[in-house]
């Protein structure tokens, strides 16, 4: 029987599956599947643009009965309280059932239910034959406030990506300490700073730099932004991510690239690249391996897509998905 902690639902459009997928193997070391996932590690489905909701399993049965038995006995006590029903696939439970069992359990619980503005909210659903009752923990989407940044270009990585970044740099651990490398105004480092990541930034230009740490103040937000060339960078760090400048101000020739992944290099063993080209070629050059890949479409543009090579300096890991 079932025995992981934690229940993940996903959302996402085609164009963006292969991100999820990427982030989902960094932060749980395996894919969802069908935009579900059972773990026994914890993410905050705000830290990603892709978890919904997070179902702490409290407790599980076969038997629907036993776990309402179950439910009566841990006697809790909980004021403005509301209990969901888990749709996932599989599950034919009629409608009028489903909200007979959400009863059940709301009788099971003594305080006073809140649908509208519930201070806690509790979850049951069926998956594969087995009854799931837990805490439900849903994504609140604050940071779509970050969409509206007092400075933003239009060759800007989206928000969606930008936070799939963090989570994929960082392995889902905020304790690790990251670089965006060429950070431009700040979207990579609004997202990591949101989720309490550890994150600086460093970008060539002084004016972009001014722009990073105007979107960040804007946030109060408190990361640091160096204005340097990322070879003068001596600090070490557990990851780096470099979104590669590609458009016609600041388009970035093979030697360009060469020096910029060499120069990371030398600071971090664990590099989350981002181009347009293939640049598996420049990879290999500087001495890294590539751990992992993907490809984002952007939406309705097809032939626009970026590329996101996680590299290992010594490649022990390596599996190689290109």
């Amino acid at each position: 029987m079932q025995k992981n902690k934690y229940i993940y639902t996903f959302s996402y459009d085609n164009p963006e599956s292969d991100l999820c997928k990427l982030e989902s193997r960094c932060i749980f070391n395996k894919e969802e599947k069908n935009k579900l996932l059972f773990s026994n590690i914890k993410a905050e489905p705000s830290s990603s643009a892709f978890i919904k909701k997070r179902l702490d399993i409290i407790l599980f049965s076969e038997d629907y009965d036993s776990l309402i038995t179950e439910i009566k006995k841990l006697s809790i006590c909980a004021e403005g309280f509301k209990v969901e029903y888990i749709v996932f696939d599989g599950d034919s439970t009629k409608y009028a059932l489903r909200l007979e069992k959400l009863r059940d359990i709301g009788y099971s619980i003594e305080g006073d239910s809140d649908y509208y503005n519930p201070t806690i909210t509790y979850a049951l659903c069926l998956y594969e034959g087995i009854w799931y009752f837990g805490e439900l923990i849903k994504d609140n989407f604050d940071w779509f406030k970050h969409k509206k940044k007092p400075f933003s270009y239009s060759n800007s990585i989206s928000v969606n990506i930008a936070k799939a970044l963090v989570n994929i740099a960082a392995k889902g651990d905020k304790e690790k300490k990251l670089l965006d490398a060429c950070c431009g105004v700040g979207t990579i480092l609004l997202e990591a700073s949101f989720s309490g990541n550890n994150i600086e930034g460093s970008d060539i230009n002084e004016k972009i730099c001014k722009d990073a740490k105007g979107n960040l103040s804007h946030f109060n937000y408190s990361a640091n932004v160096y204005h340097s060339d990322i070879k003068d960078i001596s600090k070490k760090y557990d990851a780096a991510i470099i979104d590669l400048p590609y458009n016609l101000l600041s388009a970035a020739t093979d030697s360009d690239i060469l020096n910029i992944i060499g120069s990371t290099a030398e600071i971090t063993d664990r590099l989350v690249i981002v181009s347009i080209a293939d640049i598996a070629n420049l990879i290999s050059e500087s001495g890294l391996k590539i751990s992992d890949y993907c490809s984002v479409s952007k939406s309705g543009k097809r032939k626009f897509a970026r590329k996101i090579w996680i590299c290992e300096k010594n490649g022990q890991d390596s599996k190689q998905k290109i």
